[in-house]
């Protein structure tokens, strides 16, 4: 029992801290999938009885868009993309036994819990949940339920993990990588995570001093987010600033991951590494400088608006440098079209229709049509689910044979990825439409104004097609778990890929390598002329 629990429970190998992240990610993504399909309900058929919850209530509905958000964008996509990835994979592609501080890294998993279980029993608290949205608005923010209160005490939490986890990946990076592996040397999923460590480590620190002070607010009776000293769009400020840098915490590890797919399935190196690179930190750093971007609505000076309408439009710059080394990757190369792949070349496909999505919303004038309708909410999914989750799914098939030592089913694989992409897109784009009519984003009931009554097969469309995209995840659940026993045991490098983590057993030994590997070239060196085979390992000269 003390073996088990030292070596499941509190772990230090960064290994099962990755699954430990994953698996509790997994349920919580089970959870707010759950809260989505009773949001499309209510949405197609207002007022009508749901199974089990009957007749949905306005406020209940506040709840449940608002946990609906929190558990997706905090506990799913940062969870997995961040928290499981980041720990199972840094080590490993850079060569090097563990994290830099493994009990640092255990604490900061164990956090992320105890931050779990308080946003599951504000559920139980007097009032309810939290029913403010996931921005968490003041000065609504300030005087809802004790919901509230649990939310912002749970997010805390979770920035702390955050903070330490961030910390602990750079010191990883930066000091323990393997003779021979520079900086530039490193495998893209590696820059995507180390990039994002240096955001999360300047921006998270900034939102957890502002739930502070809104729980402050709160408790205290300060006044940092009401009228009188502070003012409510202070909140906006300080919450954005945060934010808009977590769009891309939410995202530059899957344009990491998508990057060494894409090159290990085209048998080619990958089209412009240096220029990725730079384009990811290009990326980084215009999200520090574009947060009132979401605040055209709020009375904004026009001329302050207009500089960061011309700074977020610059982000399209770096964008489109990804989208054409991603395409140039592909291009000519002698495409294996596994499931990993599938999903790396949907995940280029729908983050690029949510980019140029989000350029309407860039522009003040368009954005003050748009602001708060359902063209935002398409926005906001193209490229947190489209992009991310089909990032996640991408390297969830790429690595399971290196966390797990079996393979997941291709032909299950497929069929999840075909019923995902149909069904995600039939979901999501009318949405557009919807947000071009004027439709309200977070409104219990739409019928009650008449400008929008004549949407309503639109959304029945809608919320049919939500059904089969969550009911289209069933092959994926099988797939995950049957084939922990019953998966084809893989071998060390079953994708013929060049990065450290093929060259040793699957699964993972602990420690990783029995002896630190020595790095000769780069991570692409795919088809090289005059080699027997078509892939060159980094361990080997």
């Amino acid at each position: 029992m003390k073996k088990f629990l030292r070596k499941y429970i509190f772990a230090t190998d960064h290994k099962i801290i990755g699954l430990q992240f994953l698996f509790t990610a997994l349920i919580f993504m089970f959870f707010g999938g759950l809260l989505a399909m009773a949001i499309r309900w209510q949405l197609a058929w207002p007022g009508e009885k749901l199974p089990i919850l009957g007749i949905m209530m306005p406020e209940t509905y506040d709840v449940i868009f608002t946990m609906h958000g929190t558990f997706m964008i905090f506990f799913v996509v940062i969870a997995i993309l961040v928290g499981a990835f980041g720990n199972f994979l840094i080590p490993l592609m850079v060569g090097t036994h563990d994290m830099a501080f493994p009990k640092i890294n255990m604490a900061s998993y164990w956090l992320f819990f105890i931050s779990c279980v308080i946003m599951v029993g504000s559920f139980f608290a007097p009032g309810g949940a939290a029913a403010t949205g996931w921005t968490a608005y003041a000065p609504v923010s300030v005087i809802a339920s004790k919901g509230q209160t649990w939310w912002l005490v749970s997010l805390i939490f979770l920035g702390t993990s955050s903070i330490l986890g961030s910390f602990n990946y750079l010191t990883t990076i930066i000091n323990l990588r393997a003779p021979g592996m520079g900086f530039f040397r490193m495998p893209m999923s590696v820059w995507g995570l180390f990039i994002t460590a240096i955001l999360s480590l300047l921006a998270t620190p900034v939102l957890t001093s502002a739930l502070a002070m809104l729980l402050l607010d709160r408790l205290l009776g300060t006044t940092f987010f009401l009228g009188g000293v502070g003012q409510p769009v202070l909140w906006q400020h300080v919450f954005w600033f945060y934010s808009h840098p977590a769009v891309y915490i939410m995202i530059l590890p899957a344009m990491g991951m998508a990057s060494d797919i894409l090159s290990v399935f085209s048998r080619k190196p990958l089209f412009g590494y240096h220029a990725m690179v730079y384009a990811l930190s290009a990326i980084a750093g215009l999200g520090f400088i574009v947060w009132a971007h979401h605040m055209f609505a709020t009375g904004i000076n026009p001329t302050l608006g207009t500089t960061f309408m011309v700074s977020t439009m610059l982000i399209a710059v770096p964008t489109g440098v990804k989208i054409f080394n991603w395409l140039g990757t592909l291009f000519g190369g002698r495409i294996r079209l596994t499931t990993p792949m599938l999903m790396a070349i949907a995940f280029v496909s729908m983050f690029v229709i949510g980019g140029l999505s989000g350029i309407f919303l860039a522009a003040t004038a368009v954005d003050i049509f748009l602001h708060d309708t359902y063209f935002v909410v398409a926005h906001i999914h193209y490229v947190l689910f489209g992009g991310s989750m089909f990032g996640i799914f991408a390297g969830l098939y790429f690595w399971y044979p290196k966390m797990f030592g079996r393979m997941m089913n291709e032909k299950l694989g497929k069929i999840h990825f075909w019923f995902t992409f149909v069904f995600y897109n039939f979901t999501f784009f009318p949405m557009h439409l919807l947000g071009i009519h004027g439709m309200p984003r977070r409104i219990y009931d739409y019928r009650q104004y008449g400008f929008l009554q004549g949407l309503e097969p639109l959304q029945i469309f809608i919320s049919i097609s939500a059904f089969a995209l969550f009911l289209g995840q069933i092959p994926f659940v099988y797939n995950f778990f049957v084939s922990l026993f019953r998966g084809k045991k893989a071998g060390n490098n079953p994708w013929q890929a060049n990065t450290l983590e093929w060259t040793i057993s699957s699964p993972a030994p602990h420690l990783n390598y029995e002896v630190i590997p020595k790095v000769y070239h780069g991570p692409y060196e795919y088809s090289v002329p005059g080699k027997k085979e078509d892939w060159t390992p980094q361990n080997q000269p």
